[in-house]
């Protein structure tokens, strides 16, 4: 069964997620790669704000290609989720509900889903051209600097996404990789 979700994400839509779920995500997201999220934990570490409240937010890590004429949003697949490990947990302590992106998650980032109630999504690798589709309405509100890397507010439509660690510590990478030795422990 696939679960349709629209954002922002309180607190029970993301207990009610479980690690292998299919989601259709719709509602505005933010966008967010490495350098942007330095930049954020800079800012709150010198008691500035932040250019959006992240409290129930969801943020996409992804650098989209620019779109091509007519175009909203060009190419947009996942990043490695790994290089914004360091500033996840700061984000997930002021309320961000949901990460969107590619590859393994530290113990630091997994502990601090249990503890402030987040979720990790897993976008498809390689579509990012589908991806784009799904995307409404693009505007950058920060960093516009950073080129593809600055922060996009995006309107999403049906974008499909994957529970891949749920709040509650289950981790879909760990679990599959446990169902695959179990069964060919066996044919040993």
């Amino acid at each position: 069964m696939i679960k349709s979700i629209t954002t922002p994400l309180n607190q029970d839509d993301v207990l009610a997620l479980k690690a292998g779920d299919q989601v259709l995500l719709s509602g505005v997201i933010y966008t967010g790669r490495d350098a942007a999220h330095k930049r954020l934990v800079a800012l709150l570490e010198a008691g500035k704000e932040l250019p959006f409240d992240v409290y129930n937010q969801v943020i996409y890590y992804v650098g989209p290609t620019p779109a091509k004429p007519g175009a909203v949003f060009g190419s947009g697949g996942p990043t490695t989720s790994g290089r914004m490990d360091a500033y996840a947990p700061t984000l997930l302590s002021l309320g961000l509900r949901g990460m969107i992106g590619k590859g393994y998650r530290s113990e630091a980032v997994k502990k601090a889903m249990q503890e402030y109630t987040g979720v990790y999504f897993g976008a498809i690798g390689g579509a990012g051209a589908y991806i784009g589709q799904c995307i409404q309405t693009c505007e950058v509100i920060a960093f516009d600097d950073l080129g593809p890397e600055a922060i996009r507010k995006l309107t999403v439509k049906d974008l499909p996404l994957t529970v891949v660690i749920d709040s509650y510590g289950n981790d879909l990478y760990e679990q599959g990789r446990a169902q695959y030795l179990k069964e060919h422990q066996h044919a040993n």
